[in-house]
């Protein structure tokens, strides 16, 4: 499995730093649609959908639904504000989970969730990328939820004794979520140091940090949330040793599009 795992790593990081980096315009938004488009397939199955025709119906679906997107720049504001207001939903049903699970809607509810997941995570790339220092910005965003992510995997470890959210994903712990944090809100800080913000700059960034980590954690268990109800331990085996493309998107389609919010807030850039 380990083995497996450093093979995929090493194929994928190659593809996903051209991407980033390398390309742009309507090329970025084709990669990330990619993405977008196979985890939608993913999804489909978190909903509750075996058949293969529902599955690639609801990624075509998807598909369409990013290209006029991509056409219709202005509604980019409306996604990205929809997508936000999702994750406030979503904390509430995790917290509340399995008693939530009336109100997602039923399988036909479920597809509306992964729109309200995939299509602002999309945008918020892709505005991102027209942003000064987008480049730079997108690593930042996946700094933080990696580094949360490392964070609370060896602190849960060592010291995880209460459970973060046991009926939804029993591994997690308060204390590796806080230690997770408090790797991310160091990284901030020696980067705020090294770059020479002053007080209010470096109180905004780490409270800004602070809410990507904690919805980042939100989409991690919303996923999470999802597979225990349909039975399914990995979105798929699209990635070997590392499960399906949800599987390794899941904090990021949360943290980015608040990320992007809130740097909107700070007038960093422009929709």
């Amino acid at each position: 499995m380990l083995k497996q795992r450093i093979i995929t790593a090493l194929i994928l990081l190659p593809v996903a730093l051209i991407g980033f980096f390398l390309l742009h315009g309507v090329a970025f938004a084709l990669f990330i649609g990619l993405v977008v488009t196979l985890g939608a397939w993913e999804w489909a199955r978190l909903a509750g959908y075996e058949s293969q025709a529902v599955r690639v119906g609801y990624a075509l679906a998807v598909a369409i639904l990013l290209v006029l997107a991509y056409r219709a720049p202005g509604i980019a504001p409306w996604l990205l504000w929809a997508g936000v207001l999702w994750w406030l939903a979503a904390t509430g049903l995790v917290l509340t989970y399995p008693r939530s699970t009336g109100l997602w809607g039923g399988a036909p509810g479920s597809l509306l969730v992964g729109l309200l997941i995939l299509l602002p995570a999309w945008q918020a790339l892709v505005v991102l990328k027209q942003w000064p220092l987008g480049n730079w910005l997108i690593v930042a965003v996946m700094v933080l939820v990696w580094a949360a992510d490392i964070g609370a995997y060896f602190c849960g470890r060592a010291l995880g004794k209460r459970k973060l959210a046991p009926l939804v994903s029993p591994g997690k712990s308060w204390e590796g979520l806080f230690g997770g944090l408090a790797t991310s809100l160091v990284i901030t800080a020696g980067v705020g140091l090294y770059r020479g913000w002053d007080g209010q700059a470096m109180i905004l960034a780490l409270v800004g940090a602070a809410l990507v980590v904690l919805i980042s954690v939100v989409g991690d268990l919303t996923e999470s949330m999802f597979k225990r109800k349909s039975g399914i331990k990995d979105s798929s085996q699209l990635l070997p040793g590392h499960g399906g493309v949800m599987d390794r998107i899941d904090s990021l389609t949360a943290a980015i599009p608040v990320f992007v919010v809130l740097l909107w807030l700070a007038r960093w850039g422009a929709w």
